[in-house]
Protein backbone atom coordinates (compact mmCIF):
# COMPACT_ATOMS: atom_id res chain seq x y z
CA UNK A 1 0.00 0.00 0.00
CA UNK A 2 2.71 2.23 0.66
CA UNK A 3 4.36 1.66 -2.30
CA UNK A 4 1.04 2.65 -3.97
CA UNK A 5 1.00 5.90 -2.26
CA UNK A 6 4.33 7.05 -3.03
CA UNK A 7 3.45 6.01 -6.88
CA UNK A 8 0.27 8.47 -6.55
CA UNK A 9 2.23 10.92 -4.99
CA UNK A 10 5.11 10.77 -7.68
CA UNK A 11 2.44 11.13 -10.60
CA UNK A 12 0.80 13.82 -8.68
CA UNK A 13 4.52 15.97 -8.67
CA UNK A 14 5.12 14.96 -12.23
CA UNK A 15 1.70 16.30 -13.36
CA UNK A 16 2.66 19.53 -11.33
CA UNK A 17 5.63 20.36 -12.77
CA UNK A 18 4.65 19.05 -16.34
CA UNK A 19 1.97 22.33 -15.91
CA UNK A 20 4.50 24.53 -14.64
CA UNK A 21 7.42 23.73 -16.23
CA UNK A 22 7.30 27.02 -19.06
CA UNK A 23 6.89 28.83 -15.92
CA UNK A 24 9.60 27.30 -13.64
CA UNK A 25 12.07 27.84 -16.92
CA UNK A 26 11.26 31.39 -17.27
CA UNK A 27 11.81 31.90 -13.56
CA UNK A 28 15.09 30.41 -13.51
CA UNK A 29 15.86 32.54 -16.69
CA UNK A 30 15.13 35.73 -14.99
CA UNK A 31 12.36 36.25 -17.68
CA UNK A 32 9.12 37.84 -17.42
CA UNK A 33 6.57 35.20 -16.76
CA UNK A 34 4.12 36.43 -19.38
CA UNK A 35 4.51 34.28 -21.95
CA UNK A 36 2.63 33.29 -25.59
CA UNK A 37 0.27 30.76 -25.93
CA UNK A 38 -0.06 30.02 -29.64
CA UNK A 39 -0.54 26.35 -30.50
CA UNK A 40 3.01 25.01 -31.70
CA UNK A 41 3.05 24.85 -35.70
CA UNK A 42 2.70 21.41 -36.95
CA UNK A 43 5.99 19.00 -37.36
CA UNK A 44 8.13 19.86 -40.32
CA UNK A 45 7.96 23.75 -39.81
CA UNK A 46 10.85 25.41 -40.74
CA UNK A 47 11.21 27.49 -37.26
CA UNK A 48 9.98 26.73 -34.20
CA UNK A 49 6.31 27.86 -32.71
CA UNK A 50 6.25 31.16 -34.07
CA UNK A 51 3.85 32.74 -36.69
CA UNK A 52 4.90 35.09 -39.73
CA UNK A 53 3.14 37.90 -39.47
CA UNK A 54 2.69 41.21 -41.28
CA UNK A 55 1.03 44.22 -40.11
CA UNK A 56 -0.81 46.74 -42.22
CA UNK A 57 -2.30 49.89 -39.95
CA UNK A 58 -3.86 53.28 -40.23
CA UNK A 59 -1.68 54.40 -37.29
CA UNK A 60 -1.57 58.13 -37.15
CA UNK A 61 -5.14 59.20 -39.19
CA UNK A 62 -9.00 59.18 -37.44
CA UNK A 63 -8.06 56.44 -34.42
CA UNK A 64 -5.49 56.80 -31.63
CA UNK A 65 -6.53 53.12 -30.78
CA UNK A 66 -3.77 51.84 -33.28
CA UNK A 67 -0.83 53.63 -31.28
CA UNK A 68 -2.28 51.63 -28.58
CA UNK A 69 -2.19 48.28 -30.68
CA UNK A 70 1.19 49.28 -31.53
CA UNK A 71 2.35 50.19 -28.01
CA UNK A 72 1.39 46.44 -26.95
CA UNK A 73 3.02 44.75 -30.37
CA UNK A 74 6.11 46.16 -29.57
CA UNK A 75 6.57 44.59 -26.22
CA UNK A 76 5.54 41.13 -27.42
CA UNK A 77 7.36 41.05 -30.74
CA UNK A 78 9.14 37.69 -29.23
CA UNK A 79 5.99 36.11 -29.79
CA UNK A 80 6.08 35.88 -33.53
CA UNK A 81 8.16 35.93 -36.33
CA UNK A 82 7.53 39.82 -37.63
CA UNK A 83 7.99 40.85 -41.06
CA UNK A 84 6.49 44.16 -41.61
CA UNK A 85 5.03 47.12 -40.32
CA UNK A 86 2.71 49.09 -42.89
CA UNK A 87 1.60 52.26 -43.13
CA UNK A 88 -1.98 51.74 -44.67
CA UNK A 89 -4.02 55.27 -43.65
CA UNK A 90 -7.18 54.76 -46.74
CA UNK A 91 -8.35 57.76 -44.89
CA UNK A 92 -6.73 60.44 -42.57
CA UNK A 93 -3.47 61.79 -42.50
CA UNK A 94 -2.06 58.40 -40.90
CA UNK A 95 1.84 57.50 -42.23
CA UNK A 96 4.89 55.87 -41.41
CA UNK A 97 6.10 58.47 -39.13
CA UNK A 98 4.33 57.36 -36.37
CA UNK A 99 4.72 53.87 -36.47
CA UNK A 100 8.80 55.01 -36.52
CA UNK A 101 8.03 57.83 -33.82
CA UNK A 102 6.73 54.97 -31.42
CA UNK A 103 9.33 52.66 -32.21
CA UNK A 104 11.44 55.49 -30.62
CA UNK A 105 9.48 55.60 -27.59
CA UNK A 106 10.28 51.26 -27.42
CA UNK A 107 13.70 52.22 -28.02
CA UNK A 108 14.34 54.14 -25.06
CA UNK A 109 12.78 51.02 -22.70
CA UNK A 110 14.39 48.33 -24.86
CA UNK A 111 17.60 47.87 -22.48
CA UNK A 112 15.08 47.18 -19.50
CA UNK A 113 12.75 44.78 -21.46
CA UNK A 114 15.37 42.93 -23.22
CA UNK A 115 17.37 42.30 -20.26
CA UNK A 116 13.93 40.35 -18.73
CA UNK A 117 12.21 39.21 -22.10
CA UNK A 118 13.63 37.00 -24.37
CA UNK A 119 13.22 36.90 -28.32
CA UNK A 120 12.21 41.16 -28.84
CA UNK A 121 13.03 42.52 -31.57
CA UNK A 122 15.57 45.47 -31.41
CA UNK A 123 14.00 48.97 -32.76
CA UNK A 124 16.96 49.12 -35.96
CA UNK A 125 15.31 45.38 -36.81
CA UNK A 126 11.52 47.25 -36.59
CA UNK A 127 12.78 50.21 -38.66
CA UNK A 128 13.93 47.99 -41.30
CA UNK A 129 10.75 46.83 -42.17
CA UNK A 130 8.72 49.80 -41.59
CA UNK A 131 7.21 50.69 -44.74
CA UNK A 132 4.88 53.32 -46.22
CA UNK A 133 1.47 52.23 -48.01
CA UNK A 134 -1.32 54.22 -50.04
CA UNK A 135 -2.63 57.21 -48.68
CA UNK A 136 -6.57 57.61 -49.44
CA UNK A 137 -8.42 55.06 -50.66
CA UNK A 138 -8.51 53.30 -53.72
CA UNK A 139 -10.55 54.34 -56.62
CA UNK A 140 -13.49 52.27 -57.70
CA UNK A 141 -11.62 49.42 -59.26
CA UNK A 142 -10.15 48.76 -55.98
CA UNK A 143 -6.45 49.08 -56.11
CA UNK A 144 -4.13 51.80 -57.95
CA UNK A 145 -0.31 51.91 -58.71
CA UNK A 146 1.84 49.86 -56.07
CA UNK A 147 3.24 51.18 -52.94
CA UNK A 148 6.63 50.25 -50.75
CA UNK A 149 4.37 48.93 -48.68
CA UNK A 150 2.31 47.13 -51.22
CA UNK A 151 5.82 46.16 -52.82
CA UNK A 152 6.80 44.37 -49.34
CA UNK A 153 3.93 42.41 -48.72
CA UNK A 154 4.67 40.71 -52.40
CA UNK A 155 8.04 39.94 -51.32
CA UNK A 156 7.43 38.66 -47.69
CA UNK A 157 4.23 36.53 -49.07
CA UNK A 158 7.33 35.34 -51.43
CA UNK A 159 9.29 34.06 -49.35
CA UNK A 160 10.32 30.36 -49.41
CA UNK A 161 8.27 29.04 -45.98
CA UNK A 162 6.34 26.18 -44.85
CA UNK A 163 3.78 28.85 -42.59
CA UNK A 164 1.99 31.12 -44.39
CA UNK A 165 2.03 34.80 -44.00
CA UNK A 166 -0.71 36.50 -41.88
CA UNK A 167 -1.46 39.74 -42.49
CA UNK A 168 -3.01 41.74 -39.23
CA UNK A 169 -4.75 44.78 -40.82
CA UNK A 170 -5.92 47.01 -38.23
CA UNK A 171 -7.48 49.27 -41.56
CA UNK A 172 -8.18 49.67 -45.11
CA UNK A 173 -7.36 46.93 -47.33
CA UNK A 174 -5.87 48.99 -50.22
CA UNK A 175 -2.30 47.87 -49.84
CA UNK A 176 -3.35 44.27 -49.68
CA UNK A 177 -5.77 44.50 -52.56
CA UNK A 178 -2.59 46.37 -54.12
CA UNK A 179 -0.38 43.44 -53.80
CA UNK A 180 -2.73 40.79 -54.64
CA UNK A 181 -3.47 42.42 -57.98
CA UNK A 182 0.24 42.95 -58.42
CA UNK A 183 1.21 39.44 -57.56
CA UNK A 184 -2.06 37.52 -57.89
CA UNK A 185 0.28 34.46 -56.96
CA UNK A 186 0.55 35.11 -54.02
CA UNK A 187 -2.88 34.18 -52.54
CA UNK A 188 -2.11 30.75 -51.78
CA UNK A 189 0.64 32.36 -49.41
CA UNK A 190 -0.80 34.65 -46.94
CA UNK A 191 -4.11 34.70 -44.48
CA UNK A 192 -5.54 38.25 -43.44
CA UNK A 193 -7.42 38.49 -39.85
CA UNK A 194 -9.03 42.26 -41.00
CA UNK A 195 -10.50 44.78 -38.34
CA UNK A 196 -13.32 45.57 -40.77
CA UNK A 197 -16.01 47.13 -39.28
CA UNK A 198 -15.85 50.91 -39.47
CA UNK A 199 -12.87 50.40 -41.31
CA UNK A 200 -14.95 48.44 -43.98
CA UNK A 201 -16.81 52.22 -45.25
CA UNK A 202 -13.22 53.84 -46.31
CA UNK A 203 -12.30 50.49 -47.51
CA UNK A 204 -15.04 49.52 -49.72
CA UNK A 205 -13.57 49.80 -53.09
CA UNK A 206 -10.36 47.48 -52.47
CA UNK A 207 -12.79 44.93 -50.54
CA UNK A 208 -15.39 44.58 -53.67
CA UNK A 209 -11.59 43.85 -55.49
CA UNK A 210 -10.33 41.12 -53.14
CA UNK A 211 -13.68 39.65 -52.94
CA UNK A 212 -14.71 39.13 -56.69
CA UNK A 213 -11.20 38.51 -57.57
CA UNK A 214 -10.14 36.68 -54.74
CA UNK A 215 -13.00 34.75 -53.10
CA UNK A 216 -10.90 31.83 -52.12
CA UNK A 217 -8.48 33.66 -49.80
CA UNK A 218 -8.26 33.35 -46.20
CA UNK A 219 -10.07 35.86 -44.58
CA UNK A 220 -11.19 35.95 -41.31
CA UNK A 221 -13.78 39.32 -41.46
CA UNK A 222 -13.61 40.36 -37.72
CA UNK A 223 -16.82 43.12 -38.20
CA UNK A 224 -18.11 43.30 -34.91
CA UNK A 225 -16.78 40.68 -32.51
CA UNK A 226 -13.70 42.57 -31.74
CA UNK A 227 -15.40 45.48 -30.17
CA UNK A 228 -15.64 42.77 -27.06
CA UNK A 229 -12.26 43.98 -26.19
CA UNK A 230 -12.66 47.64 -25.91
CA UNK A 231 -13.06 49.08 -22.26
CA UNK A 232 -15.79 49.90 -20.21
CA UNK A 233 -15.07 53.90 -19.99
CA UNK A 234 -17.25 53.99 -17.03
CA UNK A 235 -15.78 50.57 -14.90
CA UNK A 236 -12.76 51.93 -12.90
CA UNK A 237 -11.20 48.26 -12.51
CA UNK A 238 -7.98 47.26 -13.38
CA UNK A 239 -8.48 45.99 -16.67
CA UNK A 240 -10.69 48.52 -18.02
CA UNK A 241 -10.48 52.25 -17.37
CA UNK A 242 -8.34 51.75 -14.45
CA UNK A 243 -6.05 50.08 -16.40
CA UNK A 244 -3.85 53.30 -16.84
CA UNK A 245 -3.56 54.07 -13.60
CA UNK A 246 -2.61 50.17 -12.25
CA UNK A 247 -0.11 49.38 -15.19
CA UNK A 248 0.66 51.95 -17.57
CA UNK A 249 1.70 54.66 -15.49
CA UNK A 250 5.56 55.32 -14.83
CA UNK A 251 5.92 51.91 -16.96
CA UNK A 252 8.45 53.72 -18.85
CA UNK A 253 8.18 55.85 -22.21
CA UNK A 254 5.48 53.15 -23.70
CA UNK A 255 3.43 53.24 -20.64
CA UNK A 256 3.30 57.19 -20.23
CA UNK A 257 2.95 58.34 -23.22
CA UNK A 258 -0.34 56.02 -23.35
CA UNK A 259 -2.09 58.51 -21.75
CA UNK A 260 -2.36 60.74 -24.77
CA UNK A 261 -4.70 58.29 -26.65
CA UNK A 262 -8.33 58.35 -25.20
CA UNK A 263 -6.85 59.85 -21.97
CA UNK A 264 -5.74 56.61 -20.94
CA UNK A 265 -8.35 54.53 -20.95
CA UNK A 266 -7.44 51.20 -23.40
CA UNK A 267 -9.57 51.30 -26.48
CA UNK A 268 -7.21 49.07 -28.27
CA UNK A 269 -9.31 47.95 -31.20
CA UNK A 270 -7.00 46.43 -33.21
CA UNK A 271 -5.52 44.29 -30.42
CA UNK A 272 -7.57 40.93 -31.47
CA UNK A 273 -5.98 40.88 -34.75
CA UNK A 274 -2.76 40.18 -32.79
CA UNK A 275 -4.27 38.03 -30.16
CA UNK A 276 -5.32 35.85 -32.47
CA UNK A 277 -1.69 34.94 -33.61
CA UNK A 278 -1.09 34.58 -29.84
CA UNK A 279 -3.24 32.38 -28.83
CA UNK A 280 -4.77 29.13 -29.78
CA UNK A 281 -4.66 27.04 -33.18
CA UNK A 282 -4.99 30.02 -35.75
CA UNK A 283 -5.51 27.62 -37.97
CA UNK A 284 -8.70 26.43 -36.45
CA UNK A 285 -10.90 30.00 -36.88
CA UNK A 286 -14.10 28.37 -35.35
CA UNK A 287 -11.76 27.23 -32.32
CA UNK A 288 -11.52 29.61 -29.02
CA UNK A 289 -8.57 31.89 -29.13
CA UNK A 290 -7.83 35.19 -27.43
CA UNK A 291 -8.71 36.94 -30.94
CA UNK A 292 -12.01 35.59 -30.85
CA UNK A 293 -13.96 32.58 -32.24
CA UNK A 294 -15.84 32.70 -36.14
CA UNK A 295 -17.88 30.85 -38.09
CA UNK A 296 -17.48 30.15 -41.89
CA UNK A 297 -19.44 31.81 -44.55
CA UNK A 298 -20.09 30.97 -48.22
CA UNK A 299 -21.48 34.77 -49.24
CA UNK A 300 -20.58 38.56 -48.36
CA UNK A 301 -23.80 40.44 -48.52
CA UNK A 302 -23.95 42.95 -51.46
CA UNK A 303 -27.11 44.57 -51.84
CA UNK A 304 -27.66 46.37 -55.69
CA UNK A 305 -29.98 49.03 -56.08
CA UNK A 306 -30.67 51.26 -59.45
CA UNK A 307 -32.43 53.82 -57.98
CA UNK A 308 -32.34 55.47 -54.97
CA UNK A 309 -33.27 53.87 -51.98
CA UNK A 310 -36.42 54.34 -49.91
CA UNK A 311 -36.48 53.36 -45.55
CA UNK A 312 -38.63 50.82 -46.61
CA UNK A 313 -34.98 48.92 -48.47
CA UNK A 314 -33.42 46.93 -45.61
CA UNK A 315 -29.80 46.43 -45.92
CA UNK A 316 -27.59 44.54 -43.34
CA UNK A 317 -24.77 46.11 -41.19
CA UNK A 318 -21.55 46.18 -42.83
CA UNK A 319 -22.75 45.47 -46.10
CA UNK A 320 -21.44 46.89 -49.69
CA UNK A 321 -24.47 49.29 -50.55
CA UNK A 322 -23.63 49.67 -54.04
CA UNK A 323 -25.93 52.63 -55.19
CA UNK A 324 -26.50 53.12 -59.08
CA UNK A 325 -28.41 56.37 -60.02
CA UNK A 326 -28.83 58.24 -63.15
CA UNK A 327 -27.20 61.31 -64.71
CA UNK A 328 -26.07 62.99 -67.73
CA UNK A 329 -24.78 61.05 -70.52
CA UNK A 330 -20.46 62.04 -70.93
CA UNK A 331 -17.73 61.85 -72.43
CA UNK A 332 -15.33 63.84 -71.25
CA UNK A 333 -14.96 61.54 -67.49
CA UNK A 334 -11.93 59.66 -67.36
CA UNK A 335 -12.53 55.99 -65.52
CA UNK A 336 -12.30 55.92 -61.60
CA UNK A 337 -12.41 59.85 -61.10
CA UNK A 338 -14.91 61.08 -58.86
CA UNK A 339 -17.55 62.92 -60.01
CA UNK A 340 -20.59 63.05 -57.39
CA UNK A 341 -20.96 62.40 -53.27
CA UNK A 342 -23.13 61.12 -51.32
CA UNK A 343 -23.44 62.63 -47.67
CA UNK A 344 -24.67 60.50 -45.21
CA UNK A 345 -24.47 61.09 -41.28
CA UNK A 346 -22.44 64.18 -42.10
CA UNK A 347 -19.68 62.37 -43.98
CA UNK A 348 -19.00 62.66 -47.92
CA UNK A 349 -19.01 59.29 -49.71
CA UNK A 350 -17.21 59.32 -53.84
CA UNK A 351 -19.54 58.39 -56.83
CA UNK A 352 -17.85 57.24 -60.10
CA UNK A 353 -19.21 57.44 -63.67
CA UNK A 354 -19.23 53.84 -65.19
CA UNK A 355 -20.69 55.49 -68.77
CA UNK A 356 -23.94 55.46 -70.68
CA UNK A 357 -25.93 57.75 -68.14
CA UNK A 358 -25.12 55.37 -64.93
CA UNK A 359 -23.37 56.51 -61.73
CA UNK A 360 -22.29 54.31 -59.06
CA UNK A 361 -20.98 54.41 -55.32
CA UNK A 362 -20.33 51.78 -52.98
CA UNK A 363 -21.03 51.94 -48.97
CA UNK A 364 -21.00 50.27 -45.30
CA UNK A 365 -21.77 51.48 -42.30
CA UNK A 366 -21.78 50.49 -38.90
CA UNK A 367 -25.27 52.24 -37.87
CA UNK A 368 -28.19 51.13 -37.91
CA UNK A 369 -32.09 52.04 -38.51
CA UNK A 370 -32.84 54.32 -41.14
CA UNK A 371 -29.58 57.00 -42.45
CA UNK A 372 -31.09 59.58 -44.69
CA UNK A 373 -28.99 60.78 -47.35
CA UNK A 374 -28.56 63.50 -50.02
CA UNK A 375 -26.76 62.74 -53.69
CA UNK A 376 -25.13 65.76 -55.32
CA UNK A 377 -22.54 66.70 -57.70
CA UNK A 378 -21.14 69.94 -60.28
CA UNK A 379 -22.02 68.21 -63.10
CA UNK A 380 -24.53 70.61 -64.98
CA UNK A 381 -27.78 68.39 -65.34
CA UNK A 382 -27.32 66.29 -62.45
CA UNK A 383 -30.43 65.70 -60.39
CA UNK A 384 -30.07 66.13 -56.56
CA UNK A 385 -31.38 63.20 -54.85
CA UNK A 386 -32.99 62.93 -51.10
CA UNK A 387 -33.88 59.35 -49.73
CA UNK A 388 -32.97 57.46 -47.20
CA UNK A 389 -31.89 53.69 -46.46
CA UNK A 390 -32.54 51.06 -43.68
CA UNK A 391 -29.34 49.02 -41.93
CA UNK A 392 -30.40 46.06 -39.63
CA UNK A 393 -28.18 44.90 -36.91
CA UNK A 394 -27.02 41.32 -38.50
CA UNK A 395 -24.40 40.44 -40.81
CA UNK A 396 -24.57 38.42 -43.11
CA UNK A 397 -28.51 38.99 -42.51
CA UNK A 398 -30.90 38.68 -45.46
CA UNK A 399 -30.06 37.39 -48.78
CA UNK A 400 -29.52 39.07 -52.13
CA UNK A 401 -28.76 37.48 -55.64
CA UNK A 402 -25.93 40.22 -56.06
CA UNK A 403 -24.41 39.08 -53.00
CA UNK A 404 -20.23 38.14 -53.39
CA UNK A 405 -20.03 34.57 -53.46
CA UNK A 406 -16.67 33.57 -51.01
CA UNK A 407 -14.86 30.00 -50.81
CA UNK A 408 -14.59 27.74 -47.88
CA UNK A 409 -12.05 29.98 -46.19
CA UNK A 410 -13.98 33.15 -45.52
CA UNK A 411 -14.70 33.29 -42.40
CA UNK A 412 -16.54 35.81 -39.89
CA UNK A 413 -18.39 36.76 -36.63
CA UNK A 414 -20.15 34.61 -35.05
CA UNK A 415 -23.94 34.90 -35.44
CA UNK A 416 -25.18 32.86 -32.47
CA UNK A 417 -27.11 35.74 -30.44
CA UNK A 418 -25.87 34.48 -26.91
CA UNK A 419 -22.18 35.81 -28.21
CA UNK A 420 -23.54 39.13 -29.02
CA UNK A 421 -21.59 41.72 -26.96
CA UNK A 422 -24.34 44.29 -26.32
CA UNK A 423 -25.20 44.94 -29.49
CA UNK A 424 -21.61 43.78 -31.20
CA UNK A 425 -22.09 40.34 -32.64
CA UNK A 426 -19.56 37.95 -31.98
CA UNK A 427 -17.92 39.94 -28.94
CA UNK A 428 -18.38 37.41 -26.44
CA UNK A 429 -16.05 35.23 -27.80
CA UNK A 430 -13.00 38.00 -27.42
CA UNK A 431 -14.94 39.32 -24.10
CA UNK A 432 -14.43 36.53 -22.20
CA UNK A 433 -10.52 36.77 -22.89
CA UNK A 434 -9.84 39.95 -22.50
CA UNK A 435 -9.04 40.83 -18.47
CA UNK A 436 -6.28 37.27 -18.80
CA UNK A 437 -4.77 39.79 -22.03
CA UNK A 438 -5.06 42.61 -20.04
CA UNK A 439 -2.94 41.06 -17.15
CA UNK A 440 -0.96 39.33 -18.99
CA UNK A 441 0.59 42.99 -20.42
CA UNK A 442 0.49 44.34 -17.44
CA UNK A 443 3.30 41.90 -15.99
CA UNK A 444 5.20 42.84 -18.79
CA UNK A 445 4.58 46.93 -18.15
CA UNK A 446 5.31 46.07 -14.08
CA UNK A 447 9.04 45.25 -16.00
CA UNK A 448 9.76 48.73 -16.92
CA UNK A 449 8.48 49.90 -13.14
CA UNK A 450 11.28 47.86 -11.77
CA UNK A 451 14.36 49.90 -10.40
Amino acid sequence: METVRNHKKFSRLRQYLAKNIRFAIVLSLGLSYSICHAAPLKKGSDINNKQRVLISTDIGGTDPDDNQSMAHLLMYTDCFDLEGLVSSPSYGSGNKEEILRMIDLFEKDFPVLNKQIAGLMSPDSLRAITKQGRKGAAPYCGYATPTEGSAWIVECARRKSERPLWISVWGGLEDVAQALHDAPDIADNIRVYWIGGPNKKWSTNSYAYIVENFPDLYMIEANAAYRGFIAENKNNEEFNAGFYDTYLKGAGNIGNDFITYYKGIPKMGDTPALLYLMDGDPDDPQGESWGGSFMPVTRSPRPVFHRPTTAEDTVPIFSIIELHVNGPIKNDIAPDSVCFKMEIRNQVWDGYYLGDGDYVLRHSTYYTGTLPYKITSHIPGFPQYEAAITVENRWQGREHSTDYKVGSNWYTDKDDPTLFYKKHQGGQTVLKWRNAVMKDWGARLNLLKQK
